[in-house]
């Protein structure tokens, strides 16, 4: 399920834009990821580092493993900044090796992750909000990325 993920076992570096609303400019900082392999290659986590423009140093924990249903995935997911302190169960789907999990937080709003590791080079972290129909006349509903982490392996 998670072979081409799995194949990306190792360190990575390059930039996290971060943004908190859909009008808001990217932030871009350093960003950094370790993924490995646990639980007998069952799980993949994906443990990263980012900084927040106001903030500073941040960090982040991402765990995947088989959902119930066959595609499905479910996820354990805490990030310093976004939802501590309390971490998050996720659940999608994996669909040409690209791993979509997500999870409500609000009334219709929704956090959805996205794991993209089909460039054999590269290894891409999205983080959307979703925003609801009627979340507020100024923001209109959609998805937009909230965090857009784009990593290279790191130099050995």
């Amino acid at each position: 399920m998670f072979a081409t993920l799995t194949d990306r076992a190792g360190a990575w570096t390059g930039t996290n834009g971060f943004r908190l609303m859909p009008a808001d400019p990217m932030h871009d900082a350093p960003a950094t990821a370790e993924v490995a392999t646990k639980a007998g290659g069952n799980l993949v986590a994906i443990a990263y580092t980012w900084s927040h423009p106001e903030d500073g140093a941040q960090d982040g924990l991402l765990v995947l493993g088989a959902g119930g249903d066959p595609g499905g995935v479910t996820a354990f997911w805490g990030d310093s900044w976004h939802q501590s302190p309390e971490p998050r169960v996720c659940t999608g789907t994996v669909d040409g090796g690209v791993t979509t999990v997500g999870y409500a937080y609000e009334a219709g709003w929704r956090w959805e992750i996205t794991v993209d590791p089909t460039d054999p080079a590269a290894l891409r972290l999205q983080m959307d909000n979703v925003i609801p129909a009627d979340a507020a006349e100024a923001t209109p509903a959609q998805a937009y990325p909230a965090m857009v982490m784009d990593l290279r392996r790191s130099a050995e």
